[in-house]
């Protein structure tokens, strides 16, 4: 069944990152340069797991699983993490059931398990006082304004905002999976499975969204502001998989499989408010645009689902020739995804003061998204179905050298009638391109030819080689298609009506209109109830995918070599290499920017371009000449590569000893990697030079350069089983040095710093506000290891790296054999203890993070440039020659922690 995170909303699988619980598996197999055409979808790596079935025997197992939050260390680097003893507590209950249903011809398996995690969704709490204390969680939003507050609407409107001192947010996590196995006959075998994961896990309202232009520096529970308990959100992940597997054995020389399987991942938001606007009263200190009170129906959350189903179904025929098995196969994929995101879906208010909302006054903004003729819930829906073929030939062409080749072919086809074209957007001219937001991508052949091989060098598996090149296609997350019929201005109209923006604010005065009555309102001033596919209308921004564009696409190429050390007991070791070439990558790009070779430069040795006018303009409804909507438009790029490189050692010295260790090495470029979770957001938080649609090949975001693993397990014959595994890495979390501001004029504040070298600034090349900041930033600069080997360049993206961090995790389990009748079953008790090194030492297994105070990289200030047409540079105070650049990251999750368990099996 399909368990991808398909939408791509989040980095998790669906289900809450676990749709299968580990005890109903039997096998898992990681795969990364499979030659075997039967295998796609994806271009990284794949994972396929196997699940348990049952026997003629009746086996089963029942465990609990413990932790909490006094099972950990609460000391980093010698400071206590104030967080550290909060209530944090894990439980999990399980169990697994299978055996005979007809002995020797129909088995059925089962497994359950349920994990509570109790939490809370902010330990934020108001003050007496109106004073705030951050180190101890203490808000500047008094207690009395938040009960005044929530009386107010009570009263008023009838709305229970919930406690403010009480944010319970328990997570949970339930799974079920059954399967029926069925020997039909000699020549028949099938399987059926059915697998239920429900996650709920409850969250505090957005943080810092704000309408009219502007966002919150901090957070919505946080030492500026306070909400209430009905204003939290649940995240509900619902995950239902069915699959059919029948292999046959249809003679001696042919045999032949048909999976089938269907999956519904639903991703749908809870709460406990009732249907009232989301309300920010700010407090009229003049201090900051942060809330101080928060109250009403998550902004985010009316209507907000995503469900996705998909289908698969495919059929191999093997067959046996001599020293050849040919294998012919035909696959067929149908994905639907719907999207419902309706912001301020029930409204949305802003008060200046606590004194205007509780008196009624014109509100600062109010937002409203509704659907056009009445629509409740307007989705954004994209279907596709995925037809592929493929042939493939397993040659055994001597006895000691196989060789693997093949051929296949997927074809992509959209279905448009989920669509309707904007006349309006599509008469609008960017330099020469239309874009029609009613059609999907043409259709589109994928071709992936593969070639593998496995050469048995000496004929008795001393050394090995194995490798092979061929072409990989894989995956796009669905939320990138479905943001052009959400954004194409057909299906919902969001009204925001603030100063900035202007509209009748004043017409807003006096009591909240809940949603129905803001729709209406906003009808009866001129806003849209309807809009038409010739009328159209011109939204802000939209989004929009390249005819042309196809799924990605890489060529991979690997060598392998494993040699068996001639010791007298199991001893291995194992070299490769792969190198990845982007044939089809995904980007995206604002095609209302100009592009940036036509602009002016700088003077000096940062000579970026000046982005001036940059968007292209039209003539409006009005007259009036105005910038171009933003043109978010998806396409492909072939810039991109990257290559690994791997050494790994196996032994077992003795019986029931098993030692592994491993490196590997890694460099990954690309041009994007897709951040965030909407058009827009994909050009930001990566650095560029030329503008953000021209960003250059970088870093990729999600790669991690270096990485070692170590393990060592042990079983004896009194049932002590123990296990150590070491893992350390460089370069888990990656960051940028950036500007302090926008110094090219693109909008977006991600601008890489120009790092000259010390005869360039000698030279005047490259000038300072003072030489102070002069001489606090070249100090800065020969103290960085990356930034001293790269001047005379601009900085890369996800260039610093963060320190090695060394980890080492132990378990032990014990083996109670316990004779009941003619079975040994067996109870077993286990202590899990992670990052055991921080349990001797509080530095120990601590990553290390780029020091907070250097602003998350930005190390740099354009201001301005000077009579000659310099730029001109100021160095924030934070860097200097004395700056530390890493600093122990504090917090609870980097101590160490231990676990419990017990497990009783019996068979």
């Amino acid at each position: 069944a399909n368990f991808n995170n398909n939408f791509g909303l989040n980095s998790k699988l669906p289900g809450g990152d676990n749709p299968i619980s580990l005890d109903a598996i039997e096998e898992l197999q990681v795969v990364i340069s499979p030659y075997d055409v039967r295998q796609t979808n994806f271009i990284g790596g794949g994972v396929n797991a196997i699940t348990k079935s049952g026997t003629n025997t009746f086996k089963g197992s029942a465990y609990v699983y413990h932790k909490n939050e006094n099972m950990r260390g609460d000391v980093v680097n010698g400071a206590t993490v104030a967080s550290a003893r909060d209530k944090d507590r894990n439980t999990i209950y399980g169990m697994t059931l299978g055996g005979p249903i007809i002995k020797n011809k129909l088995f059925f398996f089962t497994n359950f398990e349920y994990v509570k995690t109790p939490s809370v969704a902010s330990n934020w709490r108001a003050s007496k006082d109106g004073k705030m204390d951050a180190d101890n969680y203490i808000s500047r939003t008094t207690e009395e304004d938040l009960e005044t507050v929530s009386n107010f609407v009570k009263e008023k409107y009838g709305y229970d905002t919930g406690s403010y001192t009480n944010f319970p947010a328990d997570i949970s996590n339930t799974k079920f999976l059954a399967r029926i196995d069925w020997n039909i006959n000699d020549m028949h075998h099938l399987a059926v499975r059915y697998n239920y994961t429900l996650n709920k896990q409850w969250t505090a309202p957005n943080r810092n969204s704000m309408d009219g232009g502007t966002k919150a520096t901090d957070a919505r529970m946080s030492k500026y502001s306070m909400s209430y308990a009905n204003s939290m959100y649940s995240q509900d992940n619902l995950v239902n998989t069915w699959s059919v597997d029948l292999n046959s054995r249809l003679s001696d020389k042919f045999s032949n499989q048909f999976l089938a399987t269907y999956s519904k991942l639903d991703d749908v938001r809870g709460t406990n408010s009732a249907d009232f606007p989301f309300i920010d009263i700010r407090k009229d200190d003049g201090s900051k645009v942060d809330p101080y009170i928060s109250l009403g129906y998550e902004l985010f959350t009316w209507n907000n689902g995503v469900h996705n189903n998909v289908i698969n179904i495919k059929d191999d025929l093997t067959g046996y020739f001599g020293d050849h098995k040919f294998t012919v196969g035909a696959s067929y994929e149908y994905q639907m995804a719907d999207n419902i995101y309706m912001r301020n879906g029930t409204g949305y208010y802003r008060y200046k003061s606590l004194d205007d909302f509780l008196n009624e006054r014109t509100p600062e903004i109010v937002a409203l998204t509704y659907g056009y003729d009445g629509e409740e819930a307007p989705a954004a829906r994209v279907r596709f179905n995925k037809l592929g073929a493929y042939a493939q030939d397993d040659w055994s062409v001597t006895d000691n050298f196989k060789l693997t080749y093949g051929l296949r072919i997927d074809g992509l086809f959209f279905n448009n009638a989920d669509l309707i074209t904007n006349a309006a957007m599509k008469e609008l001219d960017y330099g020469g391109t239309h874009f029609d937001t009613g059609k999907w991508p043409n259709s589109s052949l994928i071709v992936s030819p593969r070639v593998g091989f496995s050469w048995n060098v000496f004929g008795n598996n001393s050394l090995k080689v194995r490798g092979g090149t061929g072409f990989f296609s894989g995956r796009l997350p669905l939320v990138f298609f479905t943001n052009m019929p959400t954004n194409a201005g057909l299906v919902q109209y969001q009204a925001v009506i603030s100063e900035s923006k202007g509209g009748p604010l004043n017409e807003f005065a006096g009591p909240i209109l809940n949603r129905k009555e803001l729709r209406e309102k906003l009808i009866s001033l001129g806003y849209p109830d309807t809009v038409s596919p010739e009328s159209g209308s011109v939204p802000s921004n939209f989004s929009a995918v390249d005819p042309k564009f196809k799924m990605p696409q890489v060529w991979k190429t690997s060598l392998a070599f494993d040699y068996s050390l001639p010791t007298s007991f199991p001893f291995s070791v194992s070299a490769e290499g792969i190198y990845n070439k982007t044939i089809n990558a995904v980007r995206m790009r604002d095609r209302s920017f100009k592009d940036y070779q036509g602009f002016a430069r700088f003077n000096g040795a940062d000579n970026r371009p000046i982005f001036k006018d940059a968007q292209y303009t039209y003539v409006n409804s009005k007259g009036k000449t105005v910038s171009m909507p933003n043109a978010y438009i998806l396409e492909n790029t072939d810039q991109g590569y990257g290559w690994s490189a791997s050494l790994s050692m196996n032994m077992t010295p003795v019986k029931g000893l098993n030692i592994m260790a491993a490196y590997t090495h890694t460099v990954s470029k690309e041009i994007t990697g897709m951040p965030g979770s909407n058009a827009a957001s994909t050009l930001d938080y990566y650095t560029s030079v030329n503008g953000f649609n021209d960003p250059g090949l970088h870093n990729s975001q999600y790669v991690t350069p270096d990485r070692v693993v170590a393990s060592l397990t042990h079983s004896d014959k009194s049932g002590n089983h123990y296990s150590f595994i070491y893992e350390a890495w460089r370069g888990g979390y990656k960051d940028s040095y950036m500007m302090v501001n926008d110094m090219n004029g693109d909008g977006k504040n991600y601008d890489a710093v120009y790092i000259p070298t010390d005869e360039q600034v000698q030279n005047n090349e490259f000038r300072f506000v003072t030489e102070n900041d002069r001489d606090r930033f070249m100090d800065f600069v020969h103290k960085d290891k990356y930034l001293s080997k790269h001047q005379g360049k601009y900085t890369e993206g996800y260039s610093v790296y963060n320190p090695w961090v060394h980890r080492l995790d132990f378990s032990y389990k014990h083996d109670f054999k316990l004779n009941i009748g003619k079975s040994t079953n067996t109870l077993q008790l286990s202590l899990d203890v992670k990052n055991i090194l921080n349990l001797f030492n509080s530095s120990w297994g601590v990553i290390k993070h780029l020091n907070p105070a250097l602003d998350s990289g930005r190390i740099l200030e354009y201001k301005g440039v000077d009579k000659e047409g310099y730029p001109t540079f100021a160095t924030p105070e934070a860097v200097n020659k004395d700056t530390q650049i890493y600093t122990y990251y504090q917090d609870a999750k980097q101590c160490w922690y231990a676990s419990i368990g017990i497990k009783y099996m019996f068979n």
